[in-house]
C-alpha cells in the first residue's frame, strides 16, 4: 500500500475514532475534556482542508463516530424490545447516525465556504455554526438534541458555570471555540507570538469566568426542605404491558408507596399499566389515604383516555396524576417521541408498525404546551415526562413559577446501555440552567436526586426494585437562561455570521 493510499484510509479512520472518543465526555464517564480534545482534532482537519467538500467529509466521518457510538442503544430499543429484525434494526440505527452526522458535515462545509482561505474567519465560524447546528437538531423533525456538545461539560467542567446564563447551546459555542482556538495553534505554526499570548489569555479568561459563574447563586431556597421517595419498580420492558402481570405491578407500586413516609412520592412514567379510568377504586383510595396520612401527595405515571366528539375512540395521553392532600392535578406529555409515541406521516410509515415493530402507546395525543406547575406537597412542581427534559427551552415554560423539577421516565427500552446515564446528565443540565433541584423517578434507572447546581446527591442502582429516599429543597428566582431562553444566543450567532460574511464581501470587492 502506498503512503498516499494509507493516508486516505487513515484520515477517515482517525476522524471516526475522534468522534467515538468524544462520547467519553458524556455520562456515565463524565470525562469532560474528552469532547474538547476530540474537537481539537476535527478542527485541525478542517484547517487543513482545501475545500468545503473536504471539510464536509471530515465533519461527516467525525459525526458518524460520535453518533454511531453514542446512540447505539437505538438498536436495542428497535430489536430487543421493539421486535424489529436485527438486520433492519442495525440498518435503521446506522441511518439515524448518518443523518445526525450531516450536521457536523454542514458545520465544516459552511464554515469553510464562509471563511475561504481566511483562517481567522474559520476560527470564529466553526463554533458559531456548530452552536446553530446543535440548536437546529433540537427542533427539526420535532428535535433530537442527544449528545449536544454542551452536555458533556455538565456538571463538573468550569464551562458548566455558563449554563444558567447561556443554556446548553451557549456552552456548546464556548467549548467548540476553545477547540477551534487550540487547533489553530497546531495548524498554523506561523502564528505570531503576540497572537499566541493573546489566545492563551483568552482561554484563561474563559475558564476563570466559568469558575466564577459557578459560585453565583442565581436562585434562593424557598420554604422548608421536604422528604421525597422516588419509586423504581424495575418492571422488565418485555412484560410491562402484559395483562397477566398488571395486578402484580399495581400491587407492587401500591406496597412501595405505602412503605414510604415521604411527603412527596413519585412513581415513574406509565408506572401503573392501566388506563386512569380503569384504575381500581381500592388502589386509588389506598393511595389517597396514605398520601393524606403523610400530609403530602403522590405523583402517578399513567395513561389517560379522554373522549371528544371528534375522536370516537378517545384520545390517549402519557400523563402524571397527583393524588393526595392537595387538589388533584394532571400533567400531559407535550413533546412526544416520533415513532415511539406517535407515527409521523402514517401513510408513509404505518407499515413499519404493522409488519416490523411491536410498540405499545405508539399513537398518543399531545398535551398543551402551556401547562402550569402542579401545586403538591407544598411545592410548585414542573413535571416533565421522559425525554422532554432534553429540551431546555420547553422546561422553562413552567418557570420561574415552579420551585422544583420532576422528571418521570422509562429508559428500560434501552436495556443495560448508557442511554439512561446520558439521559440523567441532560437532567443535570436542566438543573443548572434553571437553578432548581431535579427529581428523577424511573422504571429501571437512572433514578436520582439532583441538586440545583447539577450534582447527583443520591442515585439508585440500576435494574433493581428500590425506593430512593431523600430530601428536596424548593428554589425561587430567575436565571438569565430562564428569563431569555435560547434566543439571545441564536441572535448573536446570526449576527456574527452576518459580520463575517460582510467582512469577506468587503475584502473581496
Amino acid at each position: 500500500m502506498s503512503l498516499f493510499a494509507a493516508y486516505k484510509l487513515l484520515k477517515p479512520l482517525t476522524l471516526l475514532l475522534l468522534g467515538a472518543f468524544s462520547v467519553i465526555g458524556f455520562a456515565p464517564f463524565y470525562f469532560y475534556p474528552a469532547s474538547i480534545l476530540s474537537l481539537i482534532g476535527l478542527c485541525y482537519f478542517w484547517y487543513l482542508s482545501n475545500s468545503p467538500r473536504q471539510a464536509a467529509f471530515a465533519g461527516f466521518m467525525y459525526g458518524l463516530g460520535l453518533f454511531g457510538t453514542g446512540i447505539y442503544w437505538i438498536y436495542i430499543s428497535l430489536h430487543t424490545f421493539g421486535g424489529m429484525p436485527g438486520l433492519m434494526a442495525g440498518f435503521s440505527t446506522l441511518v439515524l447516525a448518518a443523518f445526525m452526522a450531516l450536521f457536523p458535515a454542514a458545520v465544516g462545509a459552511l464554515s469553510k465556504r464562509l471563511a475561504g482561505n481566511k483562517d481567522n474567519t474559520l476560527l470564529i465560524a466553526i463554533p458559531v455554526f456548530w452552536a446553530l447546528s446543535d440548536w437546529l437538531r433540537g427542533w427539526i423533525f420535532t428535535g433530537f438534541p442527544w449528545l449536544t456538545i454542551g452536555y458533556s461539560q455538565a456538571p463538573h467542567s468550569p464551562l458548566a458555570g455558563y449554563m444558567p446564563v447561556t443554556g446548553v447551546y451557549g456552552v456548546t459555542l464556548i467549548a467548540v471555540f476553545i477547540a477551534s482556538l487550540i487547533a489553530f495553534w497546531f495548524a498554523k505554526e506561523s502564528a505570531s507570538m503576540i497572537w499566541r499570548r493573546n489566545s492563551i489569555a483568552a482561554l484563561v479568561l474563559i475558564i476563570a469566568a466559568g469558575h466564577l459563574l459557578k459560585l453565583v447563586e442565581w436562585t434562593a431556597p424557598v420554604g422548608k426542605p421536604l422528604s421525597v421517595s422516588l419509586l423504581q419498580g424495575n418492571i422488565a420492558q418485555d412484560i410491562k404491558w402484559d395483562p397477566a402481570i398488571a395486578n402484580h405491578t399495581l400491587n407492587q407500586y401500591l406496597n412501595m408507596a405505602e412503605a414510604s413516609k415521604a411527603k412527596l412520592i413519585v412513581m415513574p412514567e406509565t408506572a401503573l399499566p392501566v388506563l386512569s379510568s380503569e384504575l381500581p377504586i381500592e388502589i386509588k383510595t389506598r393511595l389517597q389515604r396514605h398520601a393524606v396520612q403523610n400530609q403530602g401527595d403522590i405523583l402517578v405515571g399513567i395513561v389517560e383516555r379522554e373522549y371528544k366528539a371528534e375522536h370516537s375512540h378517545g384520545e390517549y395521553f402519557n400523563s402524571v396524576l397527583s393524588i393526595g392532600n392537595s387538589k388533584s392535578a394532571i400533567y400531559r406529555k407535550s413533546h412526544l417521541v416520533p415513532f415511539g409515541e406517535f407515527i409521523p406521516l402514517k401513510v408513509a410509515f404505518g407499515w413499519i408498525y404493522r409488519d416490523w415493530l411491536n410498540m405499545p402507546l405508539s399513537d398518543l395525543s399531545r398535551g398543551d404546551k402551556t401547562q402550569q406547575p402542579m401545586q403538591v406537597a407544598g411545592e410548585k412542581v414542573a413535571v416533565n415526562i421522559c425525554y422532554e427534559d432534553v429540551f431546555g427551552e420547553e422546561i422553562i415554560r413552567q418557570l420561574p413559577a415552579a420551585t422544583l423539577l420532576v422528571n418521570v421516565s422509562n429508559d428500560a427500552w434501552y436495556g443495560n446501555s448508557y442511554a439512561a446515564d446520558q439521559h440523567m446528565q441532560f437532567s443535570q443540565a436542566r438543573a443548572l440552567e434553571t437553578g432548581r433541584m431535579m427529581l428523577r423517578a424511573t422504571n429501571t434507572g437512572a433514578t436520582a436526586i439532583i441538586d440545583h447546581q447539577g450534582h447527583v446527591i443520591a442515585h439508585a442502582p440500576h435494574f433493581t426494585q428500590t425506593t430512593l429516599n431523600g430530601m428536596a429543597q424548593g428554589y425561587a428566582g430567575t436565571t438569565p437562561y430562564v428569563r431569555w431562553g435560547n434566543w439571545p444566543l441564536i441572535a448573536f450567532c446570526f449576527f456574527i455570521i452576518a459580520l463575517l460574511w460582510r467582512r469577506n464581501a468587503m475584502v473581496t470587492n
